[in-house]
């Protein structure tokens, strides 16, 4: 921390109880939850960040490592429950001026109603079915919440978001490659929505060889869709990494042609795209989502609107500069820009707006 300022903030931010703050590979959010209190804490504002075990220094680890295996089953709720109250046990002798909640309705409940900061900042991070709509309409008064993407505010117009801030990534530290390999990669779990069956007819079309990385989804769905759709493809033409992370995956991300990405969902924010495109690796994508707002057409990549045009979108890749890429993407996701963001909502003293109008910081419109 650089030193704090004269009118520094007490901010407490409660980030997700499943993996460390960074993750060692799968946690997008914890990602973004490392990022934004390093980046707050380097601009002088008191930061106390809570978090689970294995955490890295300045974080408050009051969630056990094993609980990751609770993700997504029946005990999820229970450790979620557990791991909030060891929150604001903690919590409760301070005052703040802002609690920045990232771990869902329970932990934004507790954060409205612990009585402990004038200001409770909300992110919401998944996607906004009917129930969560219905709920963040019922608190909306009581709470800053901010959109991911544009797109994700878009889908429930009802909602009154302050305002859209786009997750950032770690920037990395050398210049992109130059030297670019033929294959396509894909990093994401391996679930229908992902679409690892159309990426491996895209690059069966293209000739191109496809690296796939991600753990298969735990569900019956989940393996069965690996076993049918994905198992029988692997071979010289289809490579399949489980656990990819770290340095090799920055490697061969680094390295490929593109990234490819035909989901068959709107995802909220594609963090796995902007990691690629600021190591210079332009993106193909379907036109759905937060894709269009995330990829600059022709300068990081290309969006497509079904199979064929993406085949045809490999053959344009050639027309990208990796360097320009990498600036700027580095430039839109950068975790100073986010921290931005989240402090103009921090501060601002607005308490009302349009609903289907929000606020977007620092550029981050949301289209009419």
């Amino acid at each position: 921390m650089e030193g704090l300022l004269e009118d520094a903030l007490r901010i407490a931010i409660i980030g997700p109880p499943w993996y460390p703050l960074p993750p060692n590979g799968y946690g997008g959010t914890e990602l973004v939850v490392h990022l934004l209190a390093t980046e707050l804490r380097r601009l002088g504002h008191h930061v106390q960040v809570f978090g689970a075990e294995h955490s890295a220094a300045g974080v408050e680890m009051v969630a056990d490592a094993s609980w990751a295996s609770d993700l997504g089953s029946s005990r999820e709720s229970v450790r979620l429950a557990t791991y909030l109250a060891r929150v604001y046990q903690r919590l409760r002798p301070q005052q703040f001026d802002v609690i920045h909640d990232h771990t869902g309705p329970a932990g934004l409940l507790l954060a409205i109603h612990s009585g402990l900061a004038p200001v409770t900042v909300h992110t919401v991070h998944c996607e906004l079915t009917e129930p969560m709509r219905t709920f963040y309409t019922q608190v909306e008064d009581e709470a800053r919440l901010f959109a991911i993407s544009s797109s994700q505010a878009q889908t429930a117009p009802e909602v009154r978001f302050r305002g859209v801030v786009h997750n950032a990534v770690t920037p990395p530290h050398v210049a992109p490659s130059q030297r670019r390999e033929r294959h396509l990669i894909q990093v994401a779990r391996i679930t229908p929505d992902k679409g690892q069956h159309l990426s491996i007819e895209v690059a069966r079309r293209a000739g191109r060889k496809l690296i796939l990385a991600g753990k298969v989804e735990r569900t019956q769905a989940g393996q069965r869709y690996f076993e049918d759709e994905i198992e029988p493809h692997l071979g010289r033409q289809v490579e399949y990494y489980p656990n990819l992370a770290g340095a090799e995956k920055e490697r061969l991300v680094a390295r490929a042609a593109a990234a490819i990405f035909p989901l068959q969902w709107s995802e909220p924010f594609g963090l796995a795209m902007v990691e690629a495109m600021v190591l210079g690796t332009p993106v193909l994508a379907f036109a759905s989502g937060s894709a269009p707002e995330l990829i600059t057409p022709g300068v990081t990549g290309f969006l497509s609107n079904d199979v064929d045009q993406m085949v045809a979108a490999v053959q344009l890749l050639d027309e990208i500069d990796p360097e320009d890429c990498a600036a700027c993407a580095r430039e839109r996701f950068s975790p100073g820009r986010m921290a931005r963001g989240y402090l103009e909502g921090y501060s601002s003293s607005s308490s009302a707006r349009a609903h289907h109008q929000p606020q977007a910081p620092l550029g981050h419109r949301v289209p009419d």
